[in-house]
Formats: C-alpha cells, sequence, structure tokens
C-alpha cells in the first residue's frame, strides 16, 4: 500500500482545539465570558484573523455564544451540549423536567450503591452550600448551588456516561430550575425540599438504593407539579 501524505492541523484548529479544552476543563465556565479579542491574541500569540476564526468556528458549534455590544459567553461545555440545549430550546419546560427526573432517579439509586467516602462528603459540603445559598435570597446562587448538588449526586453514581449527559442536561435545564425557583409562593415549597434533599443524601449514605430513589422522585415530583400547575393564590 503506497502511503499517503498527512493533512497538516492549521493554527486556527489548534487554537480550537485549545479553547475547547479551556471549557471542557472548567477554566471557562459554562455563563462566563471568554476574554477579549485583543487578550487572546496576546496571550495565544497568534494573529487577530486566526482567533476571529476559531471564536467563529465555536460560536457555530454552539458552544460560545456572542452578545451584542458586551461580548463573547461560554454556553455549552461540547457540541454535543451545545445539541442538547437546542433540542431543549424548543421544549416545553415540564418535558424537559421529566428528562431530568429519569436522569436524577438512575444517578440517587446508583450512588446509594456505589457512594465511596470522599463522594458522601461531597454530598454534604453540596447541601450545606445549597442550605447557605437559599437562605441568602439570591436566586441565581440557589440554582448554582442546587445544579452542584445534584451534580454531585450523579459524580457519586461513578458511572462517566451518566455524569457527561447530566453535566450537558443540566447547563441546558437551568432555565427550567430559574422557572421552577421563580413561581409566586413556591419558596416554602423550595424550603420543603431542604428536607428531601437531605434524605437523598441520607439514603446514599446508608447505601439503600430504593430509599434514595423514592427521595430523588418525591422531590422532582413536587418541582413538576409546581410547573404543571402553580400554588393556588400565584394566578
Amino acid at each position: 500500500m503506497p502511503l499517503r501524505s498527512t493533512a497538516r492541523t492549521s493554527l486556527v484548529d489548534l487554537v480550537i482545539e485549545q479553547m475547547e479544552r479551556l471549557i471542557t476543563e472548567g477554566e471557562w465556565p459554562v455563563g462566563s465570558k471568554i476574554p477579549a479579542e485583543p487578550v487572546l491574541v496576546e496571550q495565544l500569540d497568534v494573529g487577530r484573523n486566526t482567533v476571529r476564526e476559531a471564536v467563529r468556528a465555536l460560536v457555530h458549534t454552539g458552544m460560545l455564544e456572542p452578545r451584542q455590544g458586551d461580548g463573547t459567553y461560554v454556553r455549552a461545555r461540547s457540541d454535543f451540549g451545545a445539541a442538547v440545549q437546542r433540542r431543549l430550546r424548543r421544549a416545553a419546560h415540564l418535558e424537559a423536567y421529566e428528562v431530568r427526573a429519569c436522569l436524577e432517579r438512575d444517578a440517587a439509586r446508583h450512588a446509594a450503591r456505589r457512594r465511596t467516602d470522599e463522594g458522601l462528603a461531597a454530598l454534604r459540603e453540596a447541601l450545606a452550600v445549597r442550605g447557605r445559598a437559599w437562605e441568602s435570597g439570591d436566586a441565581a446562587r440557589f440554582v448554582e448551588a442546587d445544579m452542584r448538588f445534584h451534580r454531585a449526586v450523579a459524580a457519586a453514581a461513578h458511572n462517566s456516561v451518566l455524569a457527561e449527559l447530566y453535566e450537558h442536561l443540566s447547563d441546558a435545564l437551568r432555565g427550567t430550575l430559574e422557572a421552577v425557583v421563580a413561581i409566586p409562593l413556591l419558596p416554602d415549597a423550595v424550603r420543603h425540599q431542604l428536607d428531601a434533599h437531605t434524605a437523598i443524601v441520607d439514603a446514599i449514605e446508608a447505601q439503600d438504593p430504593d430509599a434514595a430513589e423514592r427521595a430523588a422522585l418525591a422531590h422532582l415530583t413536587e418541582a413538576a407539579d409546581a410547573l404543571r400547575e402553580p400554588p393556588a393564590g400565584t394566578a
């Protein structure tokens, strides 16, 4: 078989790879603003056109989002995550939440079977952070803390595919969670859910898969019901 020349990786491709790595490894978190073009040119030691092409390519995949007069923001951790977000933008909040419930139910069950002491400690810490965030009255902070908690449950399940799916889905479901938190009179329900989240961690600590699944479904059902029909008096 004759040898064939291999394609050279272009400078743009190398810059795209570096930027993707910064996003996937969390150096540039979802929702954050990436450095301005002059800063990227200096840090990457490439020309402006190279930076622009790389940014344009990542905007095309959906990982980055330009905002007129503001800058460019990270929208998703991967092109797969961006595809999930595009699909969920066409879905109702309730449909998206039901998909989240399926993942979280299984994550809780697997976490109860497979959790480690380190994973349990991370869950307890995430639970405490969630409680403090709610008491602060800062809705955005609470949303981030709630997502951190459920990511910790997914991580404790020790299934890399499930954890990655949940990472992508939770980014896309940020708006759904914000919609739940924003429902008038729901604060009492969210406060009540602190007990439900504690029950999830207690079941995982006890390594009781059935109890973990029941606790996960209990709090998810309550939130889904709020999306279906907001509490009386909210109209």
